[in-house]
């Protein structure tokens, strides 16, 4: 393995920085739970929930993909440009900006793209080997 721990550990470095733009937040405005009613605070709160909600089911199936050995290595790297890219525009128009539309929405098209798209190399192969199996 070597194409999912790249973009995991890059993604990793994403998250903590999400998660520290919170505890920043938090400790400047004395929010202890929740939002505290603060715009900022809650878009802070989203960017990192959507990432914790949607990046460990895609770095899962790039990793099953990469663990079953027949996804080309260019198509793995794809996968993992797409969610990383993804992941970094949506996070910084939630997390650094006010209203950054366009960086939001394309994070969301390039996230559900990789899910989409590793979702159903994952259910091919998966139905693929299950008939091989059966015969």
């Amino acid at each position: 393995m070597i194409v999912t721990p790249l973009y995991a550990g890059l993604l990793a470095l994403w998250f903590v920085i999400l998660s520290f733009r919170v505890v920043a937040r938090r400790r400047d405005r004395s929010i202890h739970l929740g939002d505290g009613g603060d715009s900022v605070m809650l878009r802070r709160i989203r960017a990192h929930g959507n990432f914790a909600e949607y990046v460990p089911l895609a770095l899962l199936l790039i990793l099953l993909l990469e663990l079953g050995g027949t996804t080309p290595f260019w198509a793995l790297h794809l996968l993992g440009l797409m969610l990383l890219i993804g992941r970094l525009l949506h996070g910084y128009a939630f997390s650094f900006t006010g209203h950054a539309m366009m960086p939001r929405v394309l994070g969301t098209v390039l996230t559900f793209t990789t899910l989409v798209v590793a979702g159903l190399l994952c259910a091919w192969r998966g139905l693929v080997g299950s008939l091989l199996a059966l015969s």
